[in-house]
């Protein structure tokens, strides 16, 4: 009863996470529609400020949360695991990714979940003493997949993405476990928030032998996109960059990430407006059809996103690079005339997201269920098999992966 309460309480979590980034969205976009050029000011000054927060504060909170809860299943029952899943880190996390999303940074509230969703389920373990197996990792892949879930309201891509990107395996003795506790937060997150699809259902199908033409150079862009994207993120991170930048950079990380906001504004103002927040609203009116999207807009999401994260605040990558995605499956659709570009759009969020996660069966998933597409199952998870080999060439190493072993290493090195 206590697990399924914990439960519980990540798809709740969930769900207030997602109103409260959702607000702050709406917000951000309110002010600009009003003052465009308001965000040279304001989203500097809230990224230097998060930046500050996140350092003081909050240690282990920055970046997506992915490779933080990845890095905790790796790390041994200790003090060093507690701190990455501790209930302050968590708290920090989505306060800071909806101050963040206020302040018009590319970020998404989805990997931050993941993290939220481990840390409450690896909590319960100080009220009740569970199995040794549960302790080592079941609670954390489990909390893991239930944020997902509840995130997307995508219960099948919760109890994948567990196990393709955080467990790597199908444990007998966690399955239970993990299935119980992503059907427990789903259903909890549907009661508050209604069973919806995250982008609404779109019938789309491909066009005669134009459309599987596009399959292929969706895999082939989103696998190049994704795996340069991921290079780039990868090589900053571990390596910084050379000289005195890479000093001012270590030693100023807040004036870093007020020099990232003003890079990001002027992305922003570049891109129409289009560049800011999540994506949601942008990927859905590709999807719909209802809304003008700029043709570049896929290219200004993937800097925006990379700057927004290089900068050092929390945030996620999931829903920025769907939303990129669907700018991807735009541009191709576009080169083959389609009249009905709605198929493509949905293979390009796929094959995107699959370059730069190189999580193929998440990625297929994922955006199947948030569709409510089935039809485009083999389309899908062509383009989700072509991005993951390509970025893999473009980019060994898979992103979430290498980000957790960095984790790993700076914890050991300050140890």
């Amino acid at each position: 009863m206590l697990f399924w309460s914990g439960a519980v309480v990540v798809g709740l979590t969930a769900t207030a996470f997602t109103l409260s980034s959702n607000y702050a969205q709406m917000l951000f976009h309110s002010m600009v529609t009003a003052y465009p050029w308001l965000p040279l000011l304001v989203t500097p000054l809230t990224l230097a400020g998060v930046a500050a927060l996140t350092q003081r504060y909050f240690k282990g909170a920055e970046g997506s949360g992915i490779p933080q809860t990845i890095a905790a299943i790796r790390m041994p029952e200790g003090s060093d695991r507690d701190a990455v899943l501790s209930l302050r880190v968590a708290i920090g996390k989505m306060f800071l990714t909806c101050i963040s999303l206020l302040g018009g940074a590319s970020v998404g509230r989805e990997g931050p979940t993941v993290q939220v969703g481990a840390a409450l389920l690896y909590n319960l373990r100080w009220l009740v003493r569970f199995p040794r197996h549960l302790m080592e990792r079941g609670l954390i892949v489990a909390g893991g997949g239930a944020g997902v879930a509840a995130a997307f309201n995508t219960p099948l891509a919760g109890i994948v993405f567990a196990i393709e990107e955080m467990a790597r395996s199908f444990e007998e003795r966690t399955s239970g476990t993990l299935i119980t506790a992503v059907i427990i937060a789903g259903l909890a997150a549907v009661y508050v928030q209604g069973n919806y699809t995250y982008f609404g259902v779109t019938n789309a199908t491909l066009a005669g032998t134009s459309g599987w033409f596009g399959v292929l150079l969706c895999g082939l862009a989103g696998g190049l996109l994704g795996g340069g994207f991921s290079r780039l993120l990868l090589a900053f991170s571990t390596h910084g960059l050379p000289g005195r930048p890479g000093v001012f950079v270590r030693t100023h990380p807040v004036k870093f990430a007020a020099l990232c906001g003003l890079a990001l504004a002027l992305i922003g103002i570049a891109s129409g407006n289009a560049a800011y927040g999540s994506g949601y609203a942008e990927a859905k009116h590709l999807l719909t059809g209802t809304e003008t999207v700029s043709a570049g807009y896929g290219i200004w999401k993937m800097l925006a996103t990379f700057v927004s994260f290089v900068s050092g605040i929390p945030g996620g990558l999931f829903a920025p690079s769907l939303s990129a995605g669907a700018g991807v499956g735009q541009i191709v659709a576009s080169l083959l005339n389609q009249t009905n570009p709605g198929a493509l759009i949905v293979i390009g969020m796929a094959a995107y997201f699959s370059g730069v996660v190189q999580a193929p069966m998440t990625a297929f998933v994922i955006v199947m269920e948030m569709t409510g597409n089935h039809d485009m199952m083999v389309p899908l998870m062509l383009a989700a098999l072509l991005a993951t080999a390509v970025s893999r060439i473009v980019c060994p190493r898979p992103l979430y992966k290498a980000l957790a072993s960095n984790y790993l290493a700076r914890a050991r090195s300050s140890a």
